[in-house]
């Protein structure tokens, strides 16, 4: 692999020679004796006049220091473009560099569920993951809105279960199916679409943890096999968040729950060689339980007080499941309430505190909080951005710890970052909202705390956007955009002041309607006085005598404080 990646992008035929102790040339040695401070994904990259030499303890080490390598490469588009060989030389900086991750967990997630995303793209995606040293592929693979993985023996759940009525906008403005309307907008991975991702992942050293969400979320299912659900009505599967009233959770102590779950889980740890499976567990609407007589029989039974405890029951049912696959289970940090099964890791999103309770409890956790990780909440200002929720900018990622203070760090696996795809359509949105965020992850979960500086990074990471351009990979650059606030005067009038989150970058404004560039007034950091009559306030920003990030145009009405 190391011998194609470099020939595609140089253009050079490049031969390969084992065995050989090579004075010039690329060199890869896995270390006869291990270097303990390398451990298994760390290396060793020096960069002399004649020789490149890559040491590892593991082939996954020499895999990164070969990724190192490839950034320390120019980003020329040549070779990529006219597939033939180059004639100008490629240089390399003289460097000498050890290198090895913080944490051996670094993930991201993709939810394929809510919009269904290619083979190919999956794969792009994975790509670009792995140049950035992630190794973790969460594959959310069902949900309310679609079941995106064939289960052979169970065929409704890709006829019926992958696909709802097209609808485009903005979610949360959708109706439900007409009668009679076709449900033609979905799709699904044949069991050789997840093989043949699987071994892609895993040539890339990328581990794929599939989720299947129950016992809430299960509207798709339940839409296949309407008998699961506590109410067994039959429900399509909706183009957006299953209404209040909708039965989009398993009922427990039905009978045809577990054999179905058996056989999905069967297929599903067949299907993937990781350790883990996650199972979800977040946001389930209990109330179905208290009212259905089989689930207030099985309450009364085991002595289950709340609701609460007989989600408890379901995840431990569930993990001794999963157990008897040979896998561990992973879930959402609601598989906390009503106490946690035995071996089970949780993955902490709704803050950190359900991280702490874990860890705390002797469990492991993966951190991933909305706060840091929620790489569908929008980047920037709303006047610049596309539709979404939330907020989450670039500098908050890189502010992000993932081990808490106080916490035995030994029971923080890593951090992840979460793509929720109700609000992204396609996959260049998908890259839009995951780059350059997923560079301020990757360097949070790979690089000790104490070597961040965010100056730094925001100039290593525009020099990574020409390699992103080669790639065709479309990112955000929002932390250019200029950010707008309302500050009081020094006669209780309200004036405006303005930032940017990179910083060193110049700002122009205008009042008066017009696009401004760098022969309007340049913001100077003084609160700016705001015209007589004027509406609107249009700002630019510079790096360089060149335009960077987006023009934001705000309505003065809509000025707010800075938070």
């Amino acid at each position: 692999m190391s011998a194609g990646l470099l020939g595609k992008l140089t253009g050079y035929p490049l031969q390969i020679k084992t065995g050989t102790s090579a004075s010039r040339g690329i060199v890869f040695q896995l270390n006869k004796s291990p270097e303990k401070v390398l451990g298994t994904e760390g290396y060793r990259l020096d960069v002399s006049a004649d020789k490149i030499l890559i040491t590892a303890n593991q082939p996954v080490g020499l895999f990164y220091g070969l990724q190192t390598l490839l950034q320390l490469l120019p980003a020329s588009q040549d070779a990529v473009a006219a597939g033939t060989a180059q004639t100008a030389p490629w240089t390399v900086p003289g460097v000498s560099i050890m290198d090895y991750p913080r944490f051996g967990w670094r993930g991201l997630m993709l939810d394929v569920s809510r919009h269904f995303f290619s083979k190919e793209f999956v794969k792009k995606y994975i790509d670009e993951m792995a140049r950035y040293k992630y190794n973790v592929f969460h594959w959310h693979l069902t949900d309310d809105n679609g079941w995106r993985i064939e289960i052979p023996g169970l065929p409704r759940l890709t006829q019926v279960g992958a696909w709802r009525v097209p609808r485009t906008g903005r979610w949360g403005s959708f109706t439900w199916a007409a009668p009679g309307e076709k449900a033609s907008d979905g799709g699904y991975y044949t069991t050789q679409d997840i093989k043949d991702i699987v071994e892609y992942a895993r040539s890339r050293f990328v581990t794929i943890v599939p989720e299947i969400d129950v016992p809430a979320h299960s509207l798709a299912l339940i839409a296949a096999y309407p008998n699961l659900s506590c109410t067994g009505l039959p429900y399509q599967v909706p183009p957006q968040y299953a209404e209040p009233g909708v039965d989009n959770v398993l009922c427990v102590a039905n009978d045809s729950t577990w054999l179905m779950l058996d056989k999905i889980f069967t297929q599903v740890a067949a299907l993937f060689p990781g350790k883990y499976i996650h199972v979800g567990g977040d946001e389930a609407n209990r109330s179905f339980w208290m009212k259905d007589p089989r689930d207030q029989a099985l309450m009364k039974k085991e002595g289950i007080t709340a609701a609460a405890g007989l989600q408890s029951f379901f995840e431990s049912r569930l993990e001794k499941l999963i157990h008897a696959k040979g896998k561990s289970m992973l879930g959402w940090d609601e598989i906390l309430e009503g106490g946690l099964p035995p071996d089970a890791t949780v993955m902490s999103w709704r803050g950190i505190a359900g991280g702490i309770e874990a860890a705390k409890q002797g469990h492991h956790v993966v951190m991933t909080p909305t706060g840091f990780c929620y790489l569908d909440y929008l980047q920037g200002d709303p006047a610049g951005e596309p539709a979404g929720g939330g907020q989450l900018l670039l500098s908050t990622c890189y502010q992000f710890n993932p081990v808490p203070e106080g916490v035995d760090s030994s029971y923080i696996l890593g951090g992840q970052g979460n793509l929720w795809a109700e609000n992204v359509p396609n996959p260049r949105h998908a890259e839009y909202m995951t780059w350059p965020r997923a560079l301020a992850l990757s360097e949070v979960f790979w690089s000790p705390a104490r070597k961040r500086n965010w100056v730094d990074f925001t100039q290593r990471m525009t020099a990574q956007f020409a390699y992103l351009d080669r790639d065709q990979v479309k990112y955000a650059t929002s932390a250019f955009n200029p950010r707008i606030y309302s500050v009081s005067g020094s006669t209780d009038s309200v004036q405006v002041a303005l930032s940017t989150e990179v910083p060193g970058l110049k700002l122009y404004y205008s009042f008066d309607g017009t696009n401004p560039d760098p022969f309007y007034p340049e913001y100077t950091g003084n609160p700016i006085h705001i015209p007589q009559g004027a509406s609107e306030i249009r700002v630019v920003s510079y790096a360089h005598g060149k335009q960077v990030g987006r023009q934001v145009n705000l309505p003065l009405a809509d000025l707010k404080p800075k938070p």
